[in-house]
């Protein structure tokens, strides 16, 4: 794995600091890396393998997927993959899908019942940390969405405690934009999937992901500002 370089070295500096500024990872952890298919998940994987050769820190590292049951199911290239990474792996059935109405799925279903499964697995195989591939622009994204759709202000946390400490989640990508890693997927040829849900298109995050490249194009700082108002709250000027 040797030296990183190119744009594997960009998102591997801009993860560095995000771990170290919300001292996501200490000596020892086992960290079960939520591995779905798409590009920011493989890329998540890749980076923390890769930089298990030169950080201070000693930790394992296990790949997770959770096979929610959609007819496209991607198990047995992803086995492959991880069979080829050599690293440490576990892909669980959920059963969920066949029980649930058509009516009744969406994104959030999805996340929720993956997320359930992925905190059940990773407390079995005895994980001190959940990775999870979100970025720059998906924490950006949750700010639009909780604003316009639920009426608050609040995102995705780079590091959360849940369950009284019991799950801490973390996400080392929370300083890397979109692009660098769809840059970094196809110069690594990861073999990414997209997302198989029907829903994936019309959801609101798309939506959001659609308002904010209009935004751009009269203000190209637009994600940078957003990212960073939710670190300069001035609550002096909130009612």
């Amino acid at each position: 794995m040797g030296t990183l370089q190119g744009t594997e070295y960009f998102i591997s500096k801009s993860m560095g600091k995000a771990i170290m500024d919300y001292k996501m990872l200490a000596d020892g952890d086992k960290i079960a890396v939520a591995v779905s298919g798409g590009k920011d998940s493989l890329t998540l994987l890749r980076l923390l393998l890769d930089r298990k050769v030169f950080v201070p820190i000693k930790y394992e590292v296990m790949a997770l997927h959770i096979d929610m049951g959609y007819p496209k199911s991607i198990s047995t290239k992803l086995e492959k993959y991880f069979k080829k990474l050599k690293v440490e792996y576990k892909i669980i059935k959920s059963d969920v899908l066949k029980k649930t109405g058509k009516s009744k799925i969406n994104c959030f279903w999805c996340s929720w019942n993956r997320r359930k499964e992925l905190f059940i697995a990773a407390n079995k195989l005895g994980c001190t940390k959940i990775a999870l591939g979100h970025h720059m622009d998906d924490i950006i994204e949750t700010v639009l969405l909780n604003l316009f759709f639920q009426g608050e202000i609040s995102s995705m946390s780079p590091k959360q405690k849940l369950f009284k400490g019991k799950i801490i989640l973390i996400r080392p990508l929370a300083y890397v934009e979109e692009y660098l890693i769809k840059r970094f997927a196809k110069e690594a040829k990861l073999g990414h999937d997209a997302c198989v849900c029907p829903h994936s298109i019309t959801s609101n995050r798309a939506r959001m992901g659609r308002i904010i490249q209009e935004l751009e194009k009269a203000c190209p700082d637009v994600k940078k500002n957003i990212f960073r108002s939710v670190k300069r709250v001035k609550k002096d000027y909130l009612l």
